[in-house]
């Protein structure tokens, strides 16, 4: 394994600092912060554990250098404002130095930034004022301009910030100049309109701010103290967006300002989140114009690695970034020398442990980032960081610290191998348990097809179905396919324990004519799926759903949440033409808010016509009457009726045996339907009660 990823195991250096390898933890906000601004137990928790599983370096949260004004998620944002809480800072740093992690901590000023719109009005500064009319985008706060003399005080509120960082032990700061933040305020044109010596004139008074920043850091901790930064090396979306060109120079200017290493970033304004995951750029689909300069190549993976090699060419310091990035890839850049480091943020969230699996060449073991944006979108809500995939997250002392065999060894008995199902028979097996698992048809439930609803270059579904058997095989959890257990299996196995997994039932729709052949629900459809992967891959059946599918050309989808959309989508571009009726507000509810951004326009350009607040009243052959919102009565003509109602839980099953089994637990869907988040956590939970 040591030659297969020579380069990404190796050793680094970033000014006086040695990483561990070429791997970097980027800094991603958490909510883990306690309301009264000390760093607690939570976050301890998390960082310790990231340490533990073997990242070269950790860049922490972005923190903030002022409060509240400094930060977009108050109260739950890290904030180093004050020397008070220099002493929880340096517990932070306590435990992830006892696992021989050094750690940088990334801070930042919010400035106009307000990509959630959860902030109240406040004062607001940047570089210079702009009217709400002049904002580039949704997402921003309406900004006065920094006086000349704020602009001094501000360089010392981030020098002094660093001080504290270094009092409290971290190993260096990084310095976050990107997407819109305060200090690109003053790097970017589209911002900055000043007509001092810190005004667009010049490259030179752009970068005069950030740069003196790093100067004024450098004056008071040494020049061997590590100062990183952090760019948008590109801008887009707006004609006063910063080229490439000038960012490579503003770049080079932050080299010779003392920068010891630099971190490249992409934004795209008029949408809220940029290009921080560039790969989502892809969805719903791949438009006519990406991006110029990047990499498009891989469905967004690396899509920013041109950016480094251009920065590269005109600095000495060490220079990467983080863009859907995984060891294979990373690996590939780092020996072709277009990549100093690897950030990594979605897929360590998913299996912090992915250094140290690499490091023993057990890449079949890591948990996969399926790349699904849940972890951002809770974020964006100000809740406490979330993963899909990984239910240790937020949870380390009982996942990760405190993880304990079984006091007592049982007969587990699960039934149905979706993801609740599985990850509660991986989660007991791990502890001891003698688990068999018992699937119908083949492990991963609607794993599979939602993997081909949805698409393959974007979210990686089949990678976690993949990890799972692989997984369970490992724990040697006997598994059964095509079976329907019923009493007499049931007694026959004598379980001491008994988990039910066997999903939801779905809605039914009840209006005059719901029972004609025009009427098809959500469950047979899957039905209908599911059955055909039983002889095709799912990227197979996708590309045969190109040319044949069970349903007419117009199509109204009863139902607009996540399984609406998500198929109407799917529908669009397999040609039908598509009416969504919803009994909400608002369409697409589970699905994360920036996907939604993009889905809903997308949505629009393709002509489909969307009622919500409607209710269907009757199908009739012509399609399905409705009452919209304003209370007209309205014929949808359709050949098919596509019904993605709510589903809800089957408690008969745990009745039909609960008698049998002294334990008997329902879990996932079946016990409350949900998003796969919700069904991972709930067979962890189970599989480590019992």
């Amino acid at each position: 394994m040591s030659n297969r990823f020579i380069k990404l195991l190796e050793k680094g250096q970033i000014g006086r600092v040695t990483t561990r390898n070429r791997m970097i933890k980027t800094a991603n906000g958490t909510s883990f912060i306690q309301p009264d601004g000390y760093v607690g137990d939570r976050a301890l928790a998390y960082y310790e554990a990231m340490a533990q599983g073997g990242v070269g370096l950790i860049i922490s949260e972005s923190c903030g250098v002022e409060y509240p004004l400094g930060v977009q998620h108050p109260p739950v944002q890290f904030h180093l404002d004050d020397d008070k809480y220099i002493p929880s800072y340096a517990e932070l740093a306590k435990v992830v130095h006892k696992h021989g992690c050094p750690l940088f901590i990334q801070f930042q000023h919010a400035g106009p930034w307000n990509p959630t719109g959860l902030l109240p009005i406040r004062d607001t500064r940047a570089a210079s004022a702009l009217t709400e009319e002049e904002l580039p985008g949704p997402g921003f706060a309406v900004p006065r301009a920094m006086s000349h003399a704020e602009v001094l005080d501000y360089i010392d509120i981030w020098a002094k910030a660093a001080e504290r960082a270094a009092k409290a032990g971290f190993d260096g700061v990084e310095i976050n100049g990107g997407t819109c933040h305060q200090i690109n305020t003053f790097l970017s044109r589209v911002w900055n309109r000043r007509d001092d010596e810190y005004g667009p004139q010049s490259i030179e008074n752009r970068a005069r701010f950030m740069g003196n920043i790093v100067r004024e850091i450098k004056k008071r901790l040494g020049k061997d103290f590590p100062v990183t930064v952090l760019l948008n090396i590109v801008e887009y979306r707006h004609p006063l967006g910063t080229t490439l060109e000038e960012g490579v120079q503003l770049a080079k200017f932050m080299a010779e300002a003392g920068a010891d290493a630099i971190q490249c970033r992409a934004h795209s304004y008029h949408h809220r989140d940029g290009l921080i995951q560039p790969e989502k750029v892809f969805y719903p689909e791949l438009p006519v114009d990406p991006p110029k300069d990047l990499d498009w190549s891989r469905s967004g993976k690396g899509a920013l690695v041109p950016l480094v090699e251009a920065v590269k060419k005109v600095v000495r310091v060490p220079v990467f970034c983080a863009c859907r990035l995984d060891p294979v890839i990373g690996e590939e850049y780092l020996r072709k020398g277009k990549l100093d480091f690897v950030g990594m943020t979605r897929r360590l969230l998913a299996d912090p442990k992915l250094p140290n699996k690499v490091m023993a060449g057990r890449l079949e073991d890591i948990r996969p980032c399926i790349g699904c944006l849940h972890c951002i979108d809770v974020r964006n809500k100000n809740q406490l960081l979330e993963c899909a995939v990984n239910p240790g997250l937020n949870k380390e002392r009982e996942y990760v610290f405190n993880f304990q065999p079984a006091a007592q060894k049982k007969r587990v008995m699960v039934v149905g191998g979706g993801p609740a199902g599985m990850e509660a028979a991986l989660t007991a097996a791990k502890r001891g348990h003698e688990v068999s698992l018992f699937e119908r048809n083949r492990l991963g439930g609607l794993v599979p097809v939602a993997a081909m609803l949805k698409g393959f270059e974007i979210e990686d579904y089949l990678a976690l179905t993949k990890y799972y058997v692989t997984q369970l095989a490992k724990e040697k959890v006997e598994t059964y396919f095509g079976v329907n257990p019923g009493a007499s299996l049931v007694v026959g196995m004598e379980p001491d324990v008994l988990i039910l997994a066997a999903g939801a039932l779905p809605s039914k729709l009840e209006i005059p004519g719901s029972g004609s052949k025009k009427v098809l629900h959500s469950a047979r459809l899957h039905k209908q799926l599911r059955f055909f992967l039983n002889f095709f891959s799912p990227k197979a059946l996708q590309t045969l759903t190109k040319f044949w599918m069970p349903i007419g050309k117009r199509v109204v989808i009863i139902g607009g949440s996540i399984m609406g959309c998500e198929t109407a989508e799917f529908l669009i571009k397999r040609g039908r033409k598509v009416t969504i009726v919803h009994n909400g507000k608002t369409l697409g509810d589970g699905i994360p808010v920036e996907d939604l951004m993009r889905l809903i326009p997308w949505l629009d350009s393709k002509g489909i016509t969307c009622y919500t607040e409607a209710k269907g009243e009757e199908v009739t052959n012509d399609g399905l009457v409705i009452t919209t919102k304003d209370g007209e009565r309205r014929v949808l003509p359709a050949d098919t009726i596509l019904v993605t109602l709510p589903y809800f839980p089957d408690t008969t099953i745990a009745k039909k045996f609960e008698d049998m089994v002294l334990e008997t637990y329902l879990i996932g869907s079946g016990a409350e339907p949900g998003l796969i988040v919700n069904a991972i956590a709930s067979g962890a939970k189970m599989g480590r009660e019992i």
